[in-house]
C-alpha cells in the first residue's frame, strides 16, 4: 500500500468538507463559462480503474474541467515546486493534489518521483480516477507538447500490482473558445480509452520499454483526435486565422453531411475547424502553390488582426453587427439594473487587476478570475447583505440581495460585449482585413474537394 497522510488518512479517503465544497466549485466553474460541454462521457470505462490524461493549455483551469466530469473524487498531479511551502503543501493535499518532479529539475529530482508513483498505485488499486496532464506543462495553442514518460510508468507498475483489475488510460481534449477571456466557452471530448493490460499483451514481443514507447504514440495520436489540432509550425498562427475566417462557412457545409449535419453550436465548431485544419494539410500535398497562397493571406490576416486588436470573435460571427446591435438594445433596457450592479462589482476587478501584474504567464489569468470570484465575491455578498438589511426594510433588502447575486457574471457580460461591439466596428473599418478573409473564403471553398 501507499504512504498514509496525517496518519491512517489517504489523499484518496473520503473528506466530508471536500466532498461538500466540491458542489460550489463546480458551480463556479459553470458560471466563469458561458458553455461548458462534455461529449463522450460513456466511453470513460465503469469495470476498472481510470487514468485521465487531458491536454494541458490553461494552468489550473484545465484541472477544474476534469474534475467536474463526474461527481466522483479525483486525485491529481502538480509540479512539485508549488508544494515547498508546507501550508500550500497541506492546501494542495486536502484539494488531492501530489507532487510530481519535471525533467528540468534534474535527474536527482525526478528519481524521488517512485514515491509519487507508489500512491498513484494506491490510488488507482482504489478505483480513485486518477488524473497526469502527460504533457507536463501547458501551452495556450491549439496544438500538442511531447508526452512525458511519468503516466505510462505509473500505468504499467500500477498494472503489474493489479493483474486482476483492468486499468484505462483515457485521453481527453480540452478546446477553450479562448484561453484569456473570462466567460468564454469550454468543449471537452472523451477519447478512445487504451487498456493497458491489453495492450501489454498484444506487444507481449516488446521490452517493456518500446512497449511504453508503443504507447506513448497511441496516445499522442488518440488526444490529438480528441482536439482542434493545430500542427504547431511556422504556420500556426496562419491557420488559426483560416480556421476563423472559415468556420462559418465550414458549419454551413457541415449541415448537408449525414454523419456530421446534427451537431450546433461548439460541436459544430470543434468539427468545422478540424476539417480546415485537414483539408489545409491535404492542399500542402495535392495544390502547394494554392496552399501556399492562402497561408500567406492567413499570415497578412493575423497581422493586421492583431495589430488593429480586433476579437477574434468579430470574424467567426456570420452576422456581427446584427447579433451585438440586438444585444446592445437588451442592454440599454436593463441598464438600471446593470450600472448599479456593475459598479459593486469592481471591487473582484480589481483585485484581479492587481494580481494579473504579479503573473508572467497570461495562461493563469483564467484561473485567478476563478479563484477570485470563487472566494472574494461571496465575502462581499456578505458586506453587501448585511449593509442592505441594516439600511432598508428585509421586504427591500431581500430583492436587493438576490438581484446582486449574478453581478461578476452582468459585469462581464456588458464589458465582453461593449469590447466586441468595438472589435466589430474596427473590422467594418478595416478594408484590406476584410478583403483578406473573403479571398481565404474564395480559394477554400473554390476547390472542389473541400
Amino acid at each position: 500500500m501507499g504512504r498514509r497522510e496525517r496518519g491512517d488518512k489517504r489523499i484518496q479517503d473520503y473528506d466530508p468538507l471536500y466532498a461538500f465544497l466540491r458542489y460550489y466549485v463546480d458551480l463556479a466553474l459553470r458560471l466563469s463559462y458561458r458553455t461548458v460541454r462534455y461529449v463522450g462521457r460513456e466511453k470513460i470505462p465503469q469495470d476498472g480503474a481510470v487514468i485521465y490524461a487531458p491536454n494541458h493549455t490553461n494552468a489550473l483551469m484545465d484541472a477544474m474541467v476534469i474534475l467536474a466530469l463526474d461527481q466522483k473524487p479525483k486525485v491529481f498531479v502538480a509540479r512539485a515546486d508549488i508544494f515547498k511551502n508546507p501550508k500550500i503543501a497541506k492546501i494542495l493535499t486536502f484539494l488531492k493534489i501530489m507532487p510530481i518532479m519535471r525533467m528540468r529539475d534534474g535527474m536527482d529530482e525526478v528519481r524521488k518521483n517512485n514515491e509519487t508513483i507508489e500512491r498513484a498505485v494506491d490510488v488507482l488499486r482504489d478505483r480513485v480516477p486518477f488524473c497526469i496532464f502527460p504533457e507536463g506543462t501547458h501551452q495556450t495553442k491549439y496544438s500538442s507538447l511531447p508526452l512525458s514518460k511519468g503516466i505510462f510508468r505509473i500505468a504499467f507498475q500500477a498494472q503489474e500490482l493489479m493483474p486482476d483489475l483492468p486499468l484505462y488510460i483515457v485521453p481527453v481534449g480540452i478546446r477553450y473558445g479562448s484561453f484569456f477571456r473570462f466567460r468564454s466557452t469550454i468543449r471537452v471530448q472523451i477519447g478512445d480509452p487504451i487498456n493497458v493490460g491489453q495492450f501489454i499483451t498484444d506487444h507481449v514481443d516488446m521490452t517493456s520499454s518500446e512497449q511504453m514507447n508503443a504507447m506513448k504514440d497511441e496516445l499522442d495520436e488518440r488526444m490529438k483526435r480528441s482536439i482542434f489540432y493545430i500542427p504547431n509550425d511556422e504556420n500556426y498562427d496562419a491557420t488559426y486565422e483560416i480556421c476563423a475566417a472559415t468556420v462559418k462557412s465550414q458549419v454551413c457545409h457541415l449541415r448537408n453531411d449525414k454523419e456530421l449535419g446534427h451537431l450546433k453550436g461548439v460541436d459544430a465548431h470543434f468539427a468545422a475547424n478540424n476539417m480546415t485544419v485537414k483539408h489545409l494539410g491535404y492542399l500542402k500535398e495535392a495544390n502547394p502553390a494554392l496552399a501556399a497562397d492562402i497561408l500567406s493571406l492567413g499570415k497578412r490576416a493575423s497581422e493586421l488582426r492583431t495589430a488593429d486588436r480586433i476579437s477574434m470573435s468579430s470574424v467567426s460571427v456570420k452576422y456581427p453587427i446584427l447579433s451585438r446591435v440586438l444585444k446592445c438594445l437588451i442592454f440599454i433596457v436593463l441598464i438600471p439594473y446593470l450600472l448599479p450592479v456593475s459598479f459593486l462589482s469592481l471591487p473582484v476587478l480589481g483585485i484581479c487587476r492587481y494580481l494579473f501584474t504579479k503573473l508572467k504567464d497570461y495562461a493563469f489569468r483564467n484561473s485567478v478570475r476563478y479563484l477570485v470570484n470563487l472566494v472574494i465575491w461571496p465575502v462581499l455578498m456578505i458586506v453587501y447583505s448585511i449593509i442592505a438589511y441594516v439600511a432598508l426594510p428585509w421586504q427591500w433588502a431581500l430583492p436587493i440581495t438576490l438581484l446582486l447575486l449574478p453581478a461578476p457574471i452582468v459585469a462581464h457580460e456588458l464589458a465582453r460585449l461593449l469590447r466586441i461591439f468595438i472589435s466589430d466596428v474596427k473590422l467594418l473599418r478595416n478594408k484590406e482585413l476584410r478583403q483578406c478573409y473573403r479571398e481565404i473564403r474564395n480559394k477554400m471553398f473554390s476547390n472542389p474537394t473541400l
